[in-house]
């Protein structure tokens, strides 16, 4: 196994941010690094809470107000250590989320096969429903390839597809002042990333289209189109809009955690 070097917050960790524990922390990962960077989603809707790990080394957790770490592990829709990345060996490895509660403690829900090379970023993703029966969920990892050439007066913006019953989606992103529309992704299936675009920063509305249906079942909710409004988009910073949920479930009629939704996250 890979020698794991994590900034984590726990054990051997340090969280990758000197000043705050916040999920849209700034942090510096335009510079070169050694390692690979690491952060982890849970988007796995129905999934019980989990620690991640990285072959057989925890690399998420939430310490409890006494010290012990809580059982409270990542929950649907979260984002490991605050959204912070975490630094590991360059290599293979089987990220897992295992399971944090009291019940079925530290059982393995997920695996997901990735290769880590020195010096790249990267998004590991707990996806799709949670199948009760067999303890499982599906997950997947993209790399976040942040511009090397990087204009600090814009903002950067990429899109991933996390929603497992959606047909590929293009998304839009407008600018409320001007109007401006602007290609985010085009046809991004799932579990797939579209590269990171400049955007002029601002505040924006977004959009993503299907084409005839975004719902590859045919079943339920089948919307050619999904949004969000009043995304403020900063100078110097990087975002990742992600879809996730059940694209059978519309989020104009239910507020179920599993309906279909964007995510909105900093990568710094």
């Amino acid at each position: 196994m890979p020698t794991l070097r994590t900034f984590a917050a726990l054990g051997a960790a340090l969280v990758l941010s000197a000043c705050s524990m916040e999920k849209n922390a700034v942090q510096d990962i335009t510079g070169p690094v050694s390692g690979g960077l690491v952060r982890f989603f849970n988007f796995g809707y129905g999934s019980p809470t989990v620690n991640f790990y990285a072959n057989d080394a925890k690399v998420t957790a939430i310490t409890s107000a006494t010290g012990v770490e809580s059982v409270s592990g990542v929950a649907y829709g979260g984002v490991g250590n605050a959204g912070n990345y975490s630094a590991l060996a360059a290599g293979s490895y089987t990220f897992a989320g295992r399971i944090s509660t009291t019940d079925d403690k530290d059982l393995a829900i997920s695996a997901i096969p990735g290769t880590l090379v020195d010096g790249k970023r990267y998004s590991v993703y707990q996806s799709g429903p949670y199948v009760t029966a067999s303890k499982s969920v599906d997950g997947f990892i993209v790399e976040d390839d942040i511009p090397g050439s990087f204009d600090w007066t814009k903002a950067y913006v990429r899109f991933v597809n996390a929603s497992n019953n959606s047909n590929p989606m293009t998304l839009n992103a407008t600018n409320t002042v001007g109007g401006e529309i602007i290609p985010v992704g085009t046809a991004i299936a799932y579990k797939s990333a579209g590269s990171f675009v400049a955007v002029t920063p601002g505040t924006y509305n977004i959009a993503g289209t299907c084409g005839t249906t975004c719902n590859s079942t045919g079943a339920g909710f089948a919307t050619t189109s999904v949004s969000r409004t009043a995304l403020s988009m900063t100078a110097g910073r990087v975002y990742t809009i992600a879809l996730r949920g059940d694209v059978t479930l519309n989020p104009a009629t239910t507020t179920l955690a599993n309906r279909l939704l964007f995510d909105f996250t900093a990568n710094r």
